[in-house]
């Protein structure tokens, strides 16, 4: 019996196929209501091969009150999928699919497909003896480099310590499958999650990573014993990987990429599809992001979190100090002060407070009482300059920043 499926697997066993007995990575594909899986699976299909086995798991899901137009698509999904796998077999790497259309209602989505594929993932490295084997988030409409799988092979192999990973992502700016404003947007939207990552990384804090659905990956064995993943609708790898990041020796994998969609959705509250979305109905206006002020702000207070081991006294902007008060931090201060057995421990324990969440909460504090957002290129060069960097024309910071990413 594992403790971990026995507790808090959403179901039993889903698959039958027999399990290789040098099965290493297990890739966890979500999919609802998609039409284009097969070039998912394509892309993964033409990967370099590796080492140990790679299985993939598609989870094409929907809930009990989904529409007839959705589950005829999803058996659509199925069928073409079944038919191109079993005519696509290689050494190496095998197709598997899990069909749930009749998730709660209250539960369905992105968060608890990932999750069913995930724990199913658990449940066959298991039965292999596999516990620290690699569970991999793909997406249903990403592709990959052809060195993917050999290259998060590699890095766990490198990096026995390491929890889990990011894995680097580039969406596509140009080409023939969308209007020229989706490639626009994307690149707009892209620059600010790599403006915010890297204005984490300006202020010293500990949680300075991506946390993309469909780029990441983290060992079974360490899955299992966060809980897994969570049931969130929008928002699951952030979430997720807030669980992973603190266990330190988190890492990056920055010799491949993963190329998301960067197609518009109204299926989740926030996240890149619905950025997209409210960027086309906004009438194409060019993205915003935080106002690099508040990097800035907070940077100056992580500089005193140290000195607030042994002191109550710290001088820091009115957009930080404001935000404290309201998160009531000298409540908390004593507590970890109690729980804390020297200054480094509790520094630790304080960015375990102070994590990614309540992070982004500030920003959205200093952006409503301080500083009003700016152009996302305006914000970026900002940045650079901050960075001791030189600044960048407009046209080529995206491509700047991917590589201080990489």
């Amino acid at each position: 019996m594992n403790y971990y499926l026995n507790t808090y697997s959403f179901s039993d066993q889903l698959l039958d196929a027999v399990v290789p007995t040098d099965l290493a990575m297990v890739v966890v594909i979500p999919c609802f209501n998609e039409p284009n899986l097969i070039n998912s699976l394509q892309s993964l299909y033409r990967c370099q091969k590796t080492k140990g086995k790679v299985e993939v798991i598609t989870v094409i899901n929907a809930p009990e009150d989904a529409g007839e137009e959705v589950l005829k698509q999803n058996a659509k999904t199925r069928k073409e999928a079944e038919e191109w796998a079993t005519t696509h077999p290689k050494e190496g790497i095998s197709f598997h699919f899990i069909q749930e259309d009749q998730l709660p209602t209250k539960d369905a989505g992105v968060g608890l497909a990932r999750k069913i594929g995930m724990d199913e993932a658990v449940r066959r490295l298991e039965q292999v003896g596999n516990s620290k084997g690699i569970i991999v988030c793909f997406d249903a409409d990403a592709t990959c480099d052809a060195n993917y799988l050999v290259a998060i092979e590699d890095h766990f192999n490198q990096h026995p310590n390491t929890p889990g990973c990011s894995i680097h992502f580039e969406h596509p700016l140009s080409g023939n499958d969308y209007p020229e404003y989706i490639y626009k947007g994307i690149e707009e939207y892209e620059l600010h999650l790599r403006y915010y990552k890297n204005g984490l990384k300006f202020c010293g804090l500990p949680y300075a990573y991506h946390t993309i659905g469909s780029s990441m990956a983290v060992r079974s064995n360490v899955y299992q014993k966060q809980n897994g993943m969570n049931k969130r609708k929008a928002g699951e790898d952030f979430y997720f990987l807030q669980k992973i990041i603190p266990l330190g020796n988190f890492t990056e994998i920055n010799t491949t990429k993963v190329i998301p969609s960067p197609r518009t959705s109204d299926r989740v509250p926030f996240g890149t599809g619905k950025a997209m979305q409210n960027y086309v109905d906004n009438q194409l206006q060019e993205h915003t992001s935080y106002h690099p002020q508040s990097f800035l702000d907070l940077q100056q207070f992580c500089e005193t979190v140290p000195q607030l081991y042994s002191s109550d006294e710290w001088n820091v902007p009115d957009s930080v100090s404001g935000y404290l008060k309201e998160i009531n931090i000298q409540g908390n201060l004593e507590k970890i002060r109690k729980n804390s057995t020297s200054q480094e421990h509790f520094v630790q324990l304080f960015y375990h407070w102070f994590n990614a969440f309540r992070v982004l909460k500030y920003m959205h504090y200093a952006r409503d009482h301080f500083y009003p957002d700016v152009s996302v290129f305006e914000a970026a060069n900002e940045l650079l300059g901050w960075l001791g960097l030189e600044k960048q024309p407009k046209e080529q910071l995206i491509y700047f920043y991917r590589e201080l990413d990489r």
